[in-house]
């Protein structure tokens, strides 16, 4: 089956989840790009529908931080549109996959919500492997949860190439502070942030504040980052027919297979 065809079997996204430019970042104080476009070659690959097989992909985002600081609050709010000032503690892990179209092409994000208990620590340890991207969440009003937030990403950099991943710091319960409160936490954040090679952004859950547009970002610069790693790949050769080359065929093994086979049959 080509890429093309199977495309024809992924539902269409929902209207809400299309992106056609590059958001916005929070602050270009920290931000991983502050190009406002995609990059010319991305943006030249999905005019010419180039795109491999970035659009049958699904990025690995895994979200890690203390206890109580609003991972889950966080995920919620953007892919159910929901917020539960009681909800309970994530026991290990859980996950949810978003899915969008990028410049006209399909995308998908599998959001790992992990336990910021210490106990749950090693069961979520083990599913940090083979993440794209990395968000290190801390709650703007608890300070001590901004100063773990460089030993939550070393832990997860323990099971991924540093080089290969994208890191956001975030920092949650932005409706709890005042304008000039965030303003100094967000001062002491984005300096961690340089430190982590992070982009930093600040949300609300229960207000929803800055929510879509931050996953718009993450989904925009993941897919960035793949299709132009796959755009950098060495491309095999296409097959020749008639091309002068033989293929010689040992049919005396061939027959041996066969019999074998058939002997095992029903």
């Amino acid at each position: 089956m080509s890429v093309n065809s199977a495309r024809n079997f992924i539902p269409p996204v929902s209207r809400d989840r299309i992106i056609s430019k590059m958001p916005k970042c929070y602050t270009e104080d920290a931000c991983i790009t502050s190009n406002p476009q995609f990059h010319a070659k991305v943006k030249t690959a999905c005019q010419e529908h180039r795109t491999g097989t970035v659009g049958l992909k699904i990025s690995k985002v895994v979200v890690v931080g203390d206890l109580a600081v609003g991972k889950t609050c966080l995920i919620n709010r953007f892919c159910k549109d929901t917020f539960d000032r009681d909800y309970k503690a994530t026991i290990g892990v859980d996950f949810e996959v978003e899915r969008f179209e990028i410049c006209g092409v399909p995308f998908s994000l599998q959001i790992w919500d992990t336990a910021g208990q210490e106990r749950f620590k090693c069961i979520a340890a083990a599913y940090y492997r083979g993440a794209q991207v990395v968000l290190v969440v801390f709650d703007l009003a608890d300070i001590e949860s901004l100063d773990h937030a460089k030993q939550w990403l070393k832990d997860a950099m323990k099971e991924n190439d540093p080089d290969s991943v994208l890191v956001f710091l975030v920092g949650t319960k932005k409706d709890l502070l005042s304008e000039g409160q965030c303003s100094r936490v967000e001062s002491d954040a984005i300096k961690i942030a340089k430190e982590m090679k992070a982009e930093y952004w600040s949300v609300s859950a229960k207000t929803g504040d800055g929510i879509k547009d931050f996953f718009f970002r993450i989904a925009a610069q993941a897919f960035e980052d793949c299709l132009l790693k796959e755009l950098e790949r060495p491309q095999a050769p296409a097959a020749k027919i008639g091309g002068g080359d033989f293929v010689k065929v040992d049919r005396s093994n061939a027959n041996v297979y066969d019999e074998a086979n058939q002997k095992k049959c029903c």
